[in-house]
């Protein structure tokens, strides 16, 4: 049981990050029926910014101009890099994917794909090849309940990831622009002629998808200090594979999948092998996908699907 319980906080904790990220994948597949397939770049590239963002914070604490405790040295690294994050996404999908709108879906996904690699390549100009060591923004501080060993860094990345999760949810149900995203992913079509701006539309969907992602880069940072310009590309994968499982457009059933595939690749690697990690974790997904082709929470696709 103990074992079980230990596991079960560590799945908790590597769920948060593919439920974060496949939460943007959703997002925009919900609303503009297209795959953003740069978004794992874009958690790539928050986490980088949240690298600089607390490195200049702590440089300035340091020098005695401006000295701030930790934890306001994490708040404002995780908004700033959220904020500044966002318009990395808008700009994506200004410049790369609103041309392309009334293309083909496959000239869309082509087109993520070449955004990722301009972002990592873009990432290995300026930066090089080199890793960079994410900055102890916050001690760790490890807590023994009953042999089960939780840190202070596991609580706050699992409560951060449910809080943003909850702020989400509650924004697309109670706000006048979340009514929008949720009118234009039931009919993609003819809410735009009653009159919703579906570019701005486009641009906040893709705003706070990358706003997540950033926040999901820093947090992995925090568990996994370690930074590389390929570090989205595993992980955009599995959160896109979540984001499926989860159902088209469905907020509950991406943070859902994300756990559960986190679950399953930790319990696979703690009781059975890492090395058939993958093999067991898809093929389960697999399997219940033979039997929900449309996810958790998705619905048959109709006429409104744009191919």
């Amino acid at each position: 049981m103990t074992s079980f319980l230990q596991n079960l906080v560590n799945a908790m904790q590597w769920g948060s990050f593919y439920a974060l990220i496949a939460l943007g994948y959703s997002m925009v597949y919900g609303v503009l029926m297209l795959f953003n397939f740069a978004h794992g770049d874009i958690f790539m590239v928050g986490a980088y910014i949240g690298f600089f963002v607390s490195s200049g914070l702590i440089a300035l604490s340091a020098l005695g101009s401006l000295v701030l405790p930790s934890w306001l040295i994490l708040s404002i690294t995780i908004l700033l890099a959220m904020f500044l994050t966002s318009f990395v996404g808008m700009l994506l999908e200004r410049v790369g994917y609103r041309p392309l709108r009334s293309a083909p879906r496959a000239s869309a996904a082509i087109t993520g794909l070449m955004i990722g690699i301009i972002l990592e390549t873009g990432n290995l100009a300026l930066l090089g090849a080199q890793r960079y060591k994410f900055p102890a923004l916050i001690e760790s501080t490890t807590y023994n309940l009953g042999g089960v060993f939780i840190t202070n860094k596991k609580i706050l990345i699992v409560f951060v990831s449910l809080l943003l999760m909850f702020a989400l949810h509650q924004f697309v149900q109670r706000t006048k622009w979340g009514m929008a995203m949720r009118a234009m992913a039931y009919d993609y079509i003819v809410v735009p002629l009653m009159g919703v701006p579906i570019n701005t539309i486009a641009l906040l969907t893709f705003a706070l998808g990358s706003a997540l992602a950033a926040a999901a880069g820093i947090l992995f940072g925090i568990a996994y200090p370690v930074l590389d310009p390929y570090m989205g590309i595993l992980y955009g994968w599995k959160a896109f594979v979540a984001a499926i499982l989860g159902g088209r457009g469905s907020i509950i059933g991406a943070a859902l999948a994300g756990f559960l595939l986190g679950f399953i690749e930790i319990f696979v690697a703690a009781f059975i092998s890492s090395t058939l990690r993958d093999l067991i974790a898809y093929s389960i997904i697999l399997l219940i996908l033979t039997f929900r082709p449309h996810g958790f929470f998705g619905e048959a696709y109709s006429a409104r699907l744009r191919l």
